[in-house]
């Protein structure tokens, strides 16, 4: 039912993790596809070809963007799921992702899962900031409790689309490599498609690590993804999120238009006085 696929550099360690999650907390047999980028020393195919995983590779980092837009095009089922080599599946995830989706009985959907994290993330509980220092049975045992409330707008990895919307939109904005702002640029680009469900499921959880490859590779030069952003959409991130996806709200139906009061034009005009401000000194 599900086409798992996993951008990785040079990061075996967690990615083997992330992997024996899946295998040990799924119950379908999905299939799991990794974009590998660089992997210098072969470890990692190495790795991947002796446990007959299919992968994509680059000899350089192509960036998060593209590495997901490679490894895509090799997925053959119909429901795609966008998840980083540091994340942890829990018990139980695809249940109320596979009712959600029969519920909403159609293809134009962005659902997200929840990110349980030591120091931030949708949920905050500590189980280890490390895999050498991760406590699974603490995880395990206080999973049930670790909840919150379906919300609108959520646009973080995990996630799953039907493949046939992911092509539609063509995927991630390579524009946006290595990565920051590309996912509402994806969420607007569904957006404009006519997606409406933007749903972040309490159930679909994951614990993750937090962002391991580019807080511990200083190579991973950061993009201005906020800048790209509001060239490209002449509206800020944060403006797309608050008005449209309605972030952090707790999920009660498909969104509608925004409501365009005071505070939607005010805050459209702040966009657009940044927008000539940036034009204006060439800002990139």
């Amino acid at each position: 039912m599900f086409s798992i696929i996993i951008p990785t550099l040079n990061n075996l360690k967690y990615l083997k993790f992330c992997l024996q999650s899946i295998k040990k907390n799924s119950k379908l047999d999905n299939e799991v596809i990794i974009h590998v980028n660089e992997d210098k020393n072969k470890e990692t195919r190495d790795f991947l070809t002796s446990q007959n995983i299919p992968f994509t590779f680059t000899e350089e980092n192509v960036g998060l963007c593209t590495a997901i837009n490679i490894v895509a095009k090799e997925a053959s089922n119909n429901y795609l799921i966008y998840a980083h080599d540091d994340m942890y599946f829990c018990p139980g995830w695809e249940k109320p992702l596979i009712n959600e989706i029969n519920s909403i009985n159609h293809k134009f959907f962005y659902i997200s899962g929840s990110m349980i994290e030591p120091n931030s993330g949708h949920i905050k509980f500590n189980c280890g900031e490390s895999i050498e220092d991760f406590d699974e049975q603490k995880l395990l045992d206080n999973l049930h409790n670790l909840n919150i409330e379906d919300h609108q707008g959520s646009h973080f990895a995990p996630h799953c689309v039907h493949k046939e919307i992911w092509d539609s939109v063509g995927g991630f904005s390579e524009e946006f490599n290595p990565g920051i702002a590309s996912d509402p640029d994806f969420n607007m680009k569904l957006w404009k498609l006519g997606v409406r469900i933007f749903k972040g499921l309490n159930g679909f959880k994951v614990y993750h690590f937090g962002s391991l490859t580019t807080r511990k590779n200083k190579r991973v030069k950061q993009n201005k993804g906020d800048i790209t952003f509001l060239k490209k959409w002449g509206i800020s991130t944060a403006f797309f999120k608050y008005h449209y996806l309605k972030s952090k709200t707790i999920y009660i139906s498909p969104l509608k238009e925004p409501n365009k009061d005071i505070l939607y034009y005010f805050g459209l005009m702040k966009c657009k006085l940044k927008l000539a401000y940036i034009n204006f000194f060439k800002i990139k």
